[in-house]
Parts: structure tokens; sequence; C-alpha cells
């Protein structure tokens, strides 16, 4: 409708809130079937089949079905009985195209000796190896932090049971003590189970000392110093030692040794000269 009907329809109260809807012609569908002819007798180029290497094929038939009737026709809603439809078509085609391909004597297998080049190059390969160690590395990092937390979790778990348990049983015996002063109870126990554990402790920290032994500074003293034991009276005779006397010599006993003074032996001779002596020489050399 033209503006100036849109104006006098408006003027007259006839125009009214969603009665105005522009409407967009849909263009025709039409199947030409000649222009789509014409249009490939233009582009279409007469060459050697093996030059196209192209195979037209039908319906394949289902080698399970062994037919094609219109019951049979595949489901195009149905993913997996569109795709093997497409793999079976394939199939039969290479099927078909291997023959001729032979008769006109092309090769269809891939040398031994054949290298082809890589899409990528080797810095692009490099760089693809670095980033891919490097997130194995990321991942290793991360595993083991995980590890150490739950490592520093489970201790800090076994040390609070710990701790608990040790609360608990301090409470206990402050009840069973106090139950005792108060005259409710007349049993000690609970001093009987505290010698024990702590008997216990000390038993287990004597078994490891004999256990793991000396340690290297105790060790390097009893070599220094030997190992110890009785010191004081080691001196003293017995009645052994005082019975024996192998190791007696008259000679030593009475001073008559080489060197000694005495009837037998030569008298001593005394370097140092005597203190007057030396305070003449002191004078003299003033």
């Amino acid at each position: 409708m033209p503006f100036p009907q849109l104006q006098e329809a408006f003027l007259r109260g006839e125009l009214k809130p969603g009665l105005n809807v522009v409407l967009e012609e849909r263009a025709k569908r039409r199947n030409d079937a000649e222009g789509l002819k014409q249009c490939l007798s233009e582009f279409r180029q007469h060459l050697a089949w093996v030059e196209r290497l192209d195979v037209t094929l039908g319906q394949v038939v289902d080698p399970v079905l062994q037919s094609t009737s219109n019951k049979d026709a595949v489901d195009p809603e149905n993913d997996f009985q569109r795709e093997m439809s497409f793999y079976r078509q394939a199939q039969a085609a290479v099927l078909e195209a291997l023959p001729r391909l032979r008769k006109l004597q092309v090769p269809t297998r891939r040398p031994d000796d054949y290298f082809a080049e890589m899409a990528k190059s080797d810095q692009q390969m490099q760089k693809i190896r670095q980033k891919l160690k490097s997130k194995q590395e990321a991942m290793e990092r991360s595993e083991k932090a995980k590890q150490l937390r739950a490592m520093r979790k489970y201790g800090k778990k076994v040390q609070t049971e710990i701790l608990q348990r040790r609360q608990k049983e301090k409470k206990n015996m402050l009840n069973a003590v106090k139950k005792y002063q108060k005259g409710l109870s007349d049993k000690l126990d609970f001093l009987d189970e505290e010698q024990t554990s702590s008997q216990g402790n000390k038993k287990g920290n004597a078994n490891q000392r004999t256990k793991k032994g000396p340690n290297a500074k105790r060790r390097y003293k009893n070599q220094k110093f030997g190992f110890g034991g009785k010191k004081k009276g080691s001196k003293w005779n017995t009645k052994e030692s005082f019975n024996d006397v192998s190791s007696f010599s008259s000679k030593v006993a009475h001073n008559k040794g080489p060197g000694k003074g005495g009837k037998g032996g030569k008298k001593a001779l005394n370097k140092r000269p005597g203190k007057r002596a030396r305070q003449k020489m002191k004078s003299r050399a003033r």
C-alpha cells in the first residue's frame, strides 16, 4: 500500500497494532536441469580416465543382508548405517579401480626406499618436543607436590592422634587421682600403669642404644683413653702380685745397675755446674 493511502487509513482509524507486517517474497525453488547440464558441458574436460581417476557406483549390497530392496535402504538419520554405507561404497570403488590401474601399468604401491618430505620443519618439531617435555616435567612436579602434601597431612594426622591419646591418658590419670583423694576409690592402678609405661620406654631406649652402639665421639675416646673401668686402687697389691717375684732384680733394687752410684757401679756424672760456679762464670763474663 502506498504511503499516502497509509496516511488516509491512519486518519480514519483503520490502522491497528499488529496488522501491518512487512512480508518478503520467498525465492521460488526450481530444478533447472537444462541449465545445470549446460554449465556442466562448459567446464567439462574430455580427459583420459587415468588423469581423472573417477569411479561412480550406486548403492552397494550389504554382505550380511545380501539385499538392496527399499525395505533395507539406509536410514539417513541413523549415523552408523550411513557411515557403513559410505565405507562399503568406498571399498567397492577401490576394488574396481585397482584392476584398471594394473591394466594401465600404473604402480599402486609405495617403493621401499621412498622417503616423504615432512610437512613440518625440524625446528617446529623440536619446539613441539620441548613443549611436550616441559608439560611432562610440570606434571611430574605437580605429582611430587601432591605426594608431599599427602605425606604432610598424614604426618600431622599421626601427630594429632598421639597428642590426643596423651591428653586422654593424662585426663584419665588426673580423674583417678581426684577420686583417690576424695576417697571414692582405693585403687592405685594408674600409678602402676604409669610406671610400667615409663619402664617400657626406658627399656626401648636402652635397646635402641645397644642396637645402635656408641657414637663416633665415644669410640674415639675409648680408643684414646681406654674403655673405662675401675681407676681408684688400680695399683694396689693383691695376694697374687705380692707372691709373684718373677720381675724382681737385685741390681735394680740395690741401685747397682749401669750408670748408678754404689759400690759396684760408677758415679753418675753431673754435667750442669753448681750454683757457685754459675755465679762465678757470670761475674767473669761481666
